[in-house]
């Protein structure tokens, strides 16, 4: 349990990462135009567009465990809710 406390925070840290590391790589691809540039003030949109564009199916592969982790550790905390709901309701129920 104690390898899923963190599985959110874990997941979008490095999902945020992969997203900065696409960015970097766009950026120098831009540079020494290897890609095309945009139109004066939307290079950094295009760069950020496809940035996120190419992160997308990266994080989708190489995150996968830790997704995984952060959907056990999402259903973990709705079960735990949904008791309590349960718990309380059959509470008010017996007065």
């Amino acid at each position: 349990m104690s390898s899923h406390k963190f599985a959110t925070l874990r997941y979008t840290a490095l999902r945020i990462g992969l997203f900065i590391a696409c960015f970097a790589v766009v950026w120098v691809l831009a540079y020494f135009h290897v890609i095309p540039l945009g139109v004066g003030a939307s290079n950094t949109i295009w760069m950020l567009l496809l940035a996120i564009v190419i992160s997308a199916p990266l994080s989708f592969v190489l995150l996968r465990k830790q997704r995984d982790a952060m959907s056990e550790q999402i259903v973990a905390k709705v079960d735990r809710q949904r008791a309590r709901i349960s718990a309380n309701a059959s509470q008010e129920d017996g007065l």
